[in-house]
């Protein structure tokens, strides 16, 4: 389902054809757990994604955070393999208590949609509240999200701010200035010393030892 540039979630790979889901029925059972949804591309993920899972946790009213990589990108975006990209998401992210990495989107099949995706989700878990979770320089970007309005109302945005997004509505910034493709670049440069504080230590040597984004397999 993906948002651009690691904060959404949708793209990948599959052959399979795509679970259609019903349409969801949120009346049908009461509450029980606040489920906030952060997707993305997460190629590769880095310290901001996991900042962001341990502030929506700290500060927000849920319960838990379900990580959700983009299978395959509607943009058509280039990604590492997806099986790669949900592994280092549970190095990145899982570790934190209250947080969770899904496959959901591989579930489903074929190209991402975070509307479908939610739909899905809320149709499985009708006892979930769900919030979907935003960096601010998705604001500007809503315009090419299929869906946006249902996706808001289905899962208000938790959004949150980032260095070096400005904006009449994009809130003061919360995350550090990274994003993938910096990451990538410095991978492919085998620049580890600049990695070093930008990537968690066990995304970076899954990275190094499967050779991804242009580096040395070990």
């Amino acid at each position: 389902m993906p948002l651009p540039e690691g904060y959404t979630a949708e793209a990948g790979k599959s052959s399979a054809a795509p679970i259609e889901p019903e349409p969801a029925n949120l009346a049908s059972a009461a509450v029980t757990s606040r489920v906030a949804i952060f997707g993305g591309s997460f190629n590769p993920p880095h310290v901001a994604h996991a900042l962001a899972c341990a502030w929506v946790l700290s500060v927000e009213d849920v319960d838990r955070v379900v990580v959700i990589p983009t299978f395959r990108h509607p943009f058509a975006k280039s990604l590492a393999p997806f099986e790669d990209r949900l592994a280092m998401c549970e190095l990145a992210m899982a570790w934190i208590p209250g947080v969770e990495v899904s496959n959901v989107e591989a579930e489903l099949g074929g190209e991402s949609r975070t509307l479908h995706t939610l739909e899905y989700l809320a149709n499985s878990h009708p006892d979930w509240q769900l919030r979907l979770v935003i960096g601010s320089d998705i604001l500007g970007e809503a315009h090419r999200w299929y869906g946006f309005d249902a996706i808001a109302a289905l899962a208000p945005p938790i959004v949150l701010g980032r260095a070096g997004v400005d904006g009449a509505n994009a809130p003061a910034p919360l995350l550090p200035e990274i994003s993938s493709t910096q990451i990538r670049a410095l991978i492919a440069s085998e620049s580890w010393e600049a990695l070093h504080p930008l990537v968690p230590k066990r995304v970076l040597e899954y990275a190094r030892a499967h050779g991804l984004y242009g580096s040395k397999p070990e």
